[in-house]
This record gives C-alpha cells, structure tokens and sequence, in this order.
C-alpha cells in the first residue's frame, strides 16, 4: 500500500460505499487511515454515542471535512447514557465548519439554546428535525435567521412548535426549495400561505396534519370559511403530498393545486373537500404529471364540511387520461370505511386512464367496482409492468389467470385479496413470466402455491386483519 500512488489509493477508498467496510479499511494501515479521515463526509451517530458530547467532538475532530451528519435516538433508554444536549450542538457548530446536512432524530434533550448554535453554520442547506419535542418555533427561527442558504427544511412530529414566524421569513428568503411538515400540530394549512414569494421557489412539499388530533379538534366548517382567497404561483413545484388536509373551494391548497404547471408526482391521502374540480384543473396544467396517488375519505369515516360530496369520480379520472400523456404510475385507494356500493371511480374509469396513457404502475385499494372485467380488459395495456392489488375482493382466480396474457407485466403483488387462491397463480409456476411476486395476507394462498411462480417471491401470511 505504500507503493500505492495517492490517486489510485483515493479512488479505492472512494469506491467502499458501506460505512463497516469503510471502518474496517481505515484499520488496516495508517495511510488508509488518514485518507478515510481527509475522504468522509458524511456519519450517522446515535445510541452507541456515550459519552455523547466528548464523543462528537472527537469525531468531528478525526473527520475534518464532514459535511452530513446525521444522530438519532429512536430506541434510547436511560440505561443507555445520556444524550446529545445543547452543549453537544454548541461543539458540532465549532468543529464542523464545511457542514450542510444536519439531521436531528429523537433528540429529547436539545432545546431551541441550542439549536441556536446552528445559525454559525453558514453552509448549512439542509435540516431534518424528527420529533425533538423541546424545540418551539423560536428555535425554528433561529436557524432560518442565521443560515441563510437553507433550501430543506423538515419539521415530523414537532409538537411545541406553535409559532410561525419562522415560515413568513423563509418566505422572504428565497431560497426554500424543500418544506417537509408532518404532525406538527400547532402549523395548519392557512399558515403556508406565509411562505409567500417561496412558493413560486419550492421543488418538494409534503404536509400532513395528524388525523387524529384533526377529527377531534379541527373539523368544523370555521376551519375551511375563514380562509381568504389566494393565487399562489407554484412554477417550480416537482412534487407534492398532501395528507389529512382541508382542500377548500378556490382557497388554501386548492389554489396550489392548479398553479403547479411543472408538477411531476402527486400524493392525496384522505384530502377532506377534495373535488373533481380540483383534479381537472390539475390536469390541465399539470401536462408533465407522471405519478398520481389517491385515497379517498368515504362517506362515513368523516363528518361533512360542505354541500358538496367529497368523493372523486370518473370525470376527474378522464381529465387525467385526456390532458396527461406522460402519466406512468397510478394508485388508487379507499378508506377502511368504505362500502362497495359507494365506489367513486367506475371499472370503465379506471380501464379507460390506464389504457390511454403509458401506465407502468397500476395500484389498487380497496377498489371494489375493479373485477375480472377489469382484468381482462387491461390485456391491451400494453406499457403496464406493476401490478399491486390491495383489499380488491372482487378479483377471482380467473380474473389472475388473465395476467399471463399481459405483454409487459413483471410485478405481481396482492394483499388481503379474499378470492385469489394456489389456482389462480398455477400457471406462472415455471413460466418465468414474472419477475417478482409478492403475497401478503391472502389466506387461500399457501407458501407451497407461490413456489416457482417468479423469480423472487416473498410470501407473508398474517391474518388477525380477518378477525
């Protein structure tokens, strides 16, 4: 290794991608040694760190040229030593001066002092705080104050922040082009409305409320009236997703929804208010969508915000087909509570998009109007690869046999599909017709009846969902 010219001796160690690999090259010799330590950017550190604050320091002292770090207490005990505290944070801003991701997961002792520390991070891009529940909104602010060149932000499950100061001056910056917020309680779907010039900025939004705490605190008609009207460019959105939220008539994330002209991949779950409307508009501007995921809240497992019924039908499912002609992945769903008789999206529906766009990926949930019919008639999707059928009680062993006359299908997964038994998949077993097969709770399946039936199968059976 000495004879090693220093290129080459680089380029080897560049190539180890795992990080026991890493650690274990760095032992074998003190060139490798110090080249590890000049080459990592990146560390993930957690419960093994004790004592915590001595410990990082010594790190970050050893790895000069870290950039990413991430630290995480998902599974901490007492018993397990102390935690990274303000202190820790105070020591990682003063020897990690190249740091631009930071990631702060479980971290039960840091408070907003210390996520003031960070503002000395000038480089800093990019923040992940996943349920640091001592941090307010104040601290929030902090950084966004002090690292000017932040361009993600995710906020999962920060239940004290209740401020959203921080919001409005992101707003202001610029330079925002990732906002993640996830059950953070106290931050509702009027408050992104603060983010202001932002929006025409942002890449990637993700909000979810928590479902939960909505339907005992949130759901009544004032949470949607008191919205005031907006236009809110959103040129640069790439993808969105929106979980638990109030979609309100031309207010709030309606708008959003058709100002995304760019957008790629959309994600509604549970999406109370949602409408055909808002589906078409999307379409008309959203020429460039290639992913689309829905789940739809039935009649009875919410309370009613509107006249207006909230469930999708086709004629939001045909506005897709017409204006989307780079469409490649589709999921559908229904909530638990839905009944047969209320399916919104008919069987013609959901053939008629699948067979006029390049679907790749199909996806259904509990979509009870989708059956052998249904099956047969998608042997002319000629682009379609995946198929994933959830809770769809409708589909026989007939309707799977019809698979194999597919032209492009590889991917089978079924879940919890009651009228699918051994039969129905007996003739792929040798036919190498599938490339992966995934069976997950189906009791008339037997993990003797998937053996042979792709070249990967995975087959899993647990059925205390029956009962």
């Amino acid at each position: 290794m000495d004879d090693l010219p220093e290129q080459v001796a680089w380029e080897i160690l560049n190539r180890i991608k795992a990080t026991t690999d890493k650690n274990s090259v760095s032992l074998s010799c003190k060139r490798l040694h110090k080249l590890d330590n000049e080459q990592r950017k990146s560390i993930r550190i957690g419960c093994g760190l004790n004592p915590a604050n001595e410990a990082l320091i010594s790190l970050c002292t050893r790895f000069r040229n870290l950039e990413k770090i991430e630290i995480s207490y998902s599974g901490w005990m007492s018993k397990l030593g102390q935690q990274l505290n303000d202190k820790g944070l105070d020591n990682l801003s003063a020897t990690c001066p190249l740091l631009t991701h930071l990631t702060l997961s479980y971290c039960t002792f840091i408070t907003d002092s210390g996520l003031t520390h960070l503002a000395s991070c000038s480089r800093l891009s990019s923040l992940k705080l996943i349920f640091t529940p001592r941090i307010s909104g104040f601290g929030v602010l902090s950084v966004v104050v002090g690292c000017r060149n932040l361009s993600t932000l995710h906020l999962i499950r920060c239940l004290n922040i209740a401020t959203t100061e921080w919001l409005e001056y992101l707003g202001k910056l610029e330079t925002l082009e990732d906002l993640c917020i996830k059950n953070c309680r106290a931050i509702g779907e009027g408050d992104l409305i603060k983010l202001g010039p932002t929006w025409n900025k942002l890449n990637k939004l993700q909000f979810e409320v928590d479902a939960n705490y909505r339907y005992m605190k949130m759901y009544n008609r004032l949470a949607v009236d008191h919205w005031q009207k907006q236009c809110v460019p959103c040129d640069s959105m790439i993808e969105l997703k929106l979980v638990n939220s109030i979609i309100s008539p031309a207010r709030g994330l309606a708008c959003v929804l058709v100002q995304c002209k760019n957008l790629e991949k959309i994600h509604l779950d549970m999406c109370v208010g949602l409408k055909d409307s808002d589906i078409v508009g999307l379409a008309r501007k959203s020429s460039n969508l290639k992913s689309i995921s829905l789940r739809v809240p039935s009649d009875f497992s919410l309370p009613l915000l509107t006249n207006n019924p909230i469930r999708l039908t086709d004629e939001c499912l045909e506005a897709l087909a017409r204006n989307c002609s780079k469409l490649e992945s589709v999921r559908l769903s229904f909530s638990d509570g839905e009944f047969p008789s209320f399916s919104s999206f008919t069987l013609n529906g959901i053939v008629n998009l699948v067979l006029k766009c390049p679907i790749k990926e199909l996806a259904l949930d509990h979509v009870y109007s989708f059956n052998d019919l249904g099956m047969e008639a998608l042997c002319s999707a000629e682009f379609l690869e995946v198929l994933e059928l959830s809770r769809c009680q409708e589909i026989s062993d007939g309707g799977l046999g019809i698979l194999g006359q597919y032209p492009r299908i590889r991917v089978l997964k079924l879940s919890k599909c009651l009228g699918v038994s051994d039969d129905g998949l007996r003739p792929f077993v040798g036919s190498h017709k599938l490339n992966v097969l995934t069976v997950d709770d189906c009791p008339q399946i037997s993990e003797r009846g998937v053996q042979g039936a792709a070249d990967s199968v995975t087959f899993r059976q647990d059925l205390s969902w029956m009962y």
